[in-house]
């Protein structure tokens, strides 16, 4: 792991010499599919904990970095919270298995391949039945800027309206990549949640504070009326607390804890 100053102001004033987590650069490609590997891993145990799994639903994906065309994805009924680098496997956007000995679940195919098709600056994309994401989901409408951490996904999150059952075939799959466009994230009504990353612990982190601002909206307006962040302050906010560092930054205290307390994920 490389360090460096802090990264930007929003630290804070620091003693000279101090320096901050940064992700490594100039990685081989075996490398590089190492670190992607390891972070997915560690989500997969996260998302665990957090309770987003519901039986067999649920997957997160990371780009090969030498092939592609190719992702890494859960086993198709592995439990999240026994997932291992080791047990990880490689399918391509045709539904080839290229590693791995267990198959893959279809929906993750007919979902990621498609939004990794749709966006070749995403490197990992996750979706899972998360109770909040689900609750919200079936209002069909976006998140409200209510909250600072809401403000994460103001005016950068679409909506996929047409609920067709799970997810069988790649044409409803390139729907939800229209749907979710250049965004970081896409609203799957009726179903879930769907977020993407240039790195898999900020895909990881935008489902996680994705599902707790539902989490929040939901809680809001069961109380009363949420007041709303003015536009001008939310755009903002967004700037200041999301993108490809402060979302892989923002991930490093749960990949900190999870990785000290499981270490039998990097297997």
């Amino acid at each position: 792991m490389t360090t460096t100053p802090a990264p930007h102001a929003s630290v804070g004033a620091m003693p000279e010499g101090v320096t901050l987590p940064m992700p490594q650069q100039h990685l081989s490609v075996e490398e590089e599919r190492q670190v992607r590997k390891q972070e997915l891993a560690a989500a997969f145990r996260l998302f665990a904990r957090f309770g987003f799994s519901e039986g067999v639903a649920g997957h997160i994906t990371a780009r090969d970095p030498e092939n592609s065309s190719a992702f890494w994805v859960n086993p198709f009924g592995m439990s999240f919270s026994q997932i291992r680098v080791s047990d990880l496997i490689l399918v391509d956007h045709d539904g080839k298995l290229l590693e791995g000995k267990r198959p893959v679940n279809t929906a993750a195919f007919c979902i990621h391949s498609e939004v990794h098709r749709a966006r070749p600056d995403v490197v990992a994309a996750a979706h899972t039945h998360s109770v909040h994401g689900k609750a919200f989901s079936s209002l069909g409408v976006p998140l409200d800027p209510i909250t600072q951490d809401a403000c994460a996904f103001f005016e950068d999150h679409g909506i996929y309206s047409d609920y067709r059952g799970v997810v069988n075939d790649t044409e409803e799959g390139r729907k939800i990549g229209v749907a979710l466009g250049d965004a970081k994230a896409v609203i799957l009504q009726n179903h879930g949640l769907l977020t993407v990353g240039a790195s898999v612990a900020e895909a990881a982190w935008y489902f996680i504070t994705m599902e707790r601002s539902c989490q929040a909206q939901l809680l809001a307006m069961a109380a009363g009326e949420p007041l709303l962040i003015d536009s001008e302050t939310a755009r903002m906010v967004r700037g200041q607390i999301t993108g490809a560092l402060p979302g892989w930054f923002q991930f490093r205290p749960l990949w900190d804890q999870i990785t000290a307390e499981q270490p039998d994920l990097f297997d």
